[in-house]
């Protein structure tokens, strides 16, 4: 048996079982899952909130932004508090300070040290015991506590109306002024709220910790890290390093063992005739330069939110455009772009890899365009009129805003990118079809690119897999199917994929090298990457079980990670091969951005916050935008740019190539990202982290927290890095246009020439 046969036979275990394990935990979390209410009453027979509010509730806090107003069990936004973490804190201040005013007739902070520990431990006892009937499936508090919850629900009820005492906080949390102006929706958002704080408060039945694994660190409701959670951080870094190791000394033993390729003299793809589908894809890229430019514009306006809360140097922008949708185009557009990127490389790619343009594949691209422009237009038409309250909640949750990190377009339109995915898949098939048949060296990776493409087809449709009223911890569960297996998973490993076929086109690489490269590359990334995807999961209402497998699954991820520095110096070399190369420098330099920020932001970033006990305290800071900029642009948008300009490249051979323009670009970016995170994210994010510690996460969160001057100099410190990084995608945005309406010349040949020591036939 071939070394790539059995490559192939690990691949196809690993799925089946990784799958299994995946699938088998959904259904520990849907059983696991904290129970909603049918009510939740006084010991007196008084109805708070009922399951017809918390229904409601949960859809208006969808219709305003969800996640992109603050968040929800540490999934969200980072401006806005955490409202589970702050009602609960909220809550657990308003019943002390009512038991020291009646009991002593002091305020709580008045008392001294053994009265303030009596009353704690009272506190806890009170809100940690699980008082929910599965009989009657009400949740019944006593009266005091009754009473704090009316303290916790009148300050929202003001928050979110028109108060306008709360207008300097509404403004620091950058929420535009009377959110939610129906008061009947804002009191069914309280019982959502509400639900929220005593899932992350409320031991499960017959235990000692709550159904959110005692999250958020909270001190005064005896919310710390659990044992498990110390156990698994643990064995999670004891499997990194082994991993590691054994990663290590396997490269060792095997790198090197093929021989070099014999590099050809000229351009293998100088005689490639791009076929009318492919020069159709031209303008695909338009489209990605323009969404680029304006989620970068959507970032700063985001981010200069911080500071100003509700305008924009003076602008009272949130009138128009709220935080709230600001933040959810910066988002969608990120990944929409990036999508569009690698679907246009992928429509591009099939008829150049079998040479086989099939009968109106130019019109399946064409008619695949305008649905995506529908999709992106008419999608965040939808959540802007959301939010600003111009649709009711039954239309909200078909055409608006969903209110889930990533995945917050609405229904109507996660179905029709659906079936858009499914026709991109068709196409693509269809023009690979003669290469898949080939009986060549080929074959192989072919069939690797295949795959992947099936499954970025097919694992959108885990965004389509909740509806309405699905609770809360299953619909987290599937959502992270779209964010980490389709973003994070199968689209890296398209990616990896199409480099490697590239470089084997090129001649830079031999076709049995780079397949068993890609393969056992798929293989140890997807062995920790699938599982992986449940160190997300830790705190939303899951069982333990769920923590130990994500715990160590997803140190695993950060394995293959420690040898790019490999990947990108054998990429880097590809660029100095042979003078001819030198018209792909740029592309491949891309590349190796991508190996780099790989290391950087995938790696360390990424294992900052993996490990349980770290994001215990790091989860909902500023560590995790570090970590997602850095690997979500650092990793993917660098890697969609490369192969966009490779194709270009392939587009026209004498097109306007300014290499200049090209390398500011390159450096601006990079630099421009590395100032964002070095500057800024990571220093708030370690102060947020150290306030976690010392006083409970809410406090990490809060306005009293973030509006102290220090932290307001620190989110200034990202506008050096924000303006190099937005010139260095203005600079990308004036190469392509160029590219596509400046004067022809054959820039490829005056730069092999210029390489090769001989007097450029055509210069700049």
């Amino acid at each position: 048996m071939t070394n790539t046969s059995r490559l192939w036979k690990v691949l196809a275990a690993l799925m089946v079982v990784s799958f299994g394990i995946l699938l088998y935990f959904g259904r520990e979390i849907y059983i696991a899952a904290p129970p909603i209410p049918t009510a939740v009453k006084t010991t007196t027979g008084e109805t708070l909130y009922t399951r017809e509010q918390y229904d409601m509730g949960r859809e208006v806090w969808q219709s305003v932004g969800g996640h992109q107003m603050g968040s929800i069990w540490g999934h969200g936004s980072y401006v806005a508090p955490d409202w589970s973490a702050d009602w609960l804190h909220r809550e657990a201040t308003a019943l002390l300070e009512l038991w020291a005013q009646r009991d002593t007739g002091k305020a709580y902070a008045d008392l001294d040290a053994v009265q303030q520990a009596g009353l704690q431990a009272r506190l806890q006892q009170t809100m940690r015991r699980n008082t929910y009937d599965p009989a009657t499936g009400v949740i019944t508090v006593d009266e005091d506590r009754a009473q704090a919850m009316r303290q916790v629900d009148d300050h929202y009820m003001r928050l979110f109306g028109p108060d306008v005492e709360l207008n300097t906080l509404r403004a620091q949390y950058a929420i535009q002024q009377s959110p939610i102006p129906d008061v009947k929706q804002r009191q069914a958002m309280m019982a959502f709220f509400f639900w929220t704080s005593w899932s992350a408060s409320t031991n499960r039945p017959d235990n000692t910790i709550t159904y959110t694994s005692n999250w958020p660190s909270e001190p005064l409701v005896g919310n710390v890290p659990t044992t498990s959670t110390y156990l698994w951080t643990f064995i999670s870094i004891f499997g990194l390093l082994a991993g590691v190791g054994a990663l290590a000394w396997y490269y060792v033993a095997t790198h090197g063992q093929e021989p070099a390729p014999q590099v050809p003299d000229r351009d293998p793809l100088s005689a490639l005739k791009p076929t009318p589908s492919m020069k159709a894809t031209a303008k695909y890229f338009w489209v990605v330069t323009a969404l680029i430019v304006v989620q970068i514009v959507l970032g700063g306006i985001t981010a200069h939110f911080a500071v100003e809360g509700q305008g924009f140097y003076g602008i009272p922008l949130a009138e128009y455009l709220p935080y709230s949708v600001a933040r959810s185009w910066h988002l969608q557009l990120a990944v929409l772009w990036i999508a569009t990127a690698w679907l246009a490389t992928g429509l591009y790619i099939a008829p150049a890899i079998s040479g086989h343009e099939p009968k109106f594949q130019r019109f399946g691209v064409n008619f695949l365009f305008t649905c995506l422009l529908i999709i992106v237009v008419g999608a965040l038409g939808g959540q802007w009129a959301a939010v600003m309250h111009k649709m009711g909640l039954e239309l909200n949750f078909w055409f608006g805003h969903q209110g889930y990190e990533f995945t917050d377009i609405g229904r109507f339109w996660q179905i029709f990118l659906f079936i858009g995915l499914m026709l991109w898949l068709l196409l693509v098939g269809r023009a690979l079809w003669p290469a898949l048949k080939a009986r060549d060296d080929s074959r192989s990776i072919t069939m690797l690119l295949f795959l992947s493409t099936i499954a970025i087809g097919l694992f959108y449709g885990a965004g389509l897999m909740w509806g309405r009223n699905t609770h809360l911890a299953m619909v987290e569960y599937w959502r992270w199917w779209v964010v980490h297996l389709w973003v994070e998973g199968f689209f890296e490993v398209f990616a990896t994929a199409v480099i490697a076929f590239l470089f084997t086109k090129l001649g830079l690489v031999r076709p049995k090298t780079a397949t068993n490269a890609v393969l056992f590359a798929t293989i140890v990334f997807l062995s920790g990457g699938v599982l992986g995807t449940f160190h997300h999961l830790y705190w939303t209402g899951t069982p333990t079980g769920v923590l130990a497998v994500g715990s160590v699954f997803s140190a695993l991820e950060v394995v293959p990670l420690v040898l790019v520095g490999f990947e990108a110096y054998e990429n880097y070399k590809h660029s100095y091969a042979t003078p001819w190369v030198a018209a792909y420098r740029w592309p491949i330099l891309f590349f190796v951005a991508v190996a780099f920020w790989n290391l950087v932001g995938a790696g360390l970033f990424g294992f900052l916050i993996n490990p349980p006990l770290a994001l215990y305290y790091m989860q909902g800071l500023n560590t995790t935008p570090l970590h997602g900029h850095t690997a979500l642009f650092g990793v993917y948008g660098m890697l969609g740019i490369g192969l966009m300009l490779f194709c270009l490249r392939g587009l026209s051979r004498t097109a306007y190539w300014d290499e200049k323009l090209l390398a500011k670009s390159f450096w601006a970016l990079n630099i421009g990202l590395a100032l964002m995170a070095l500057l800024s994210l990571l220093p708030m994010g370690l102060l947020q982290v150290q306030a976690a510690v010392s006083h409970g996460f809410w406090y990490a969160r809060s306005a009293e927290f973030l509006q102290q001057p220090l932290l307001q100099t620190i989110v200034w410190l990202r506008m050096p890095g924000d303006v190099i990084f937005a010139a260095g995608a203005l600079m990308l945005a004036l190469f392509v246009f160029r590219f596509f309406v400046g004067k022809a010349r054959d820039m490829v040949g005056a730069v092999v020439q210029a390489k090769a020591g001989q007097p450029a036939g055509l210069g700049r």
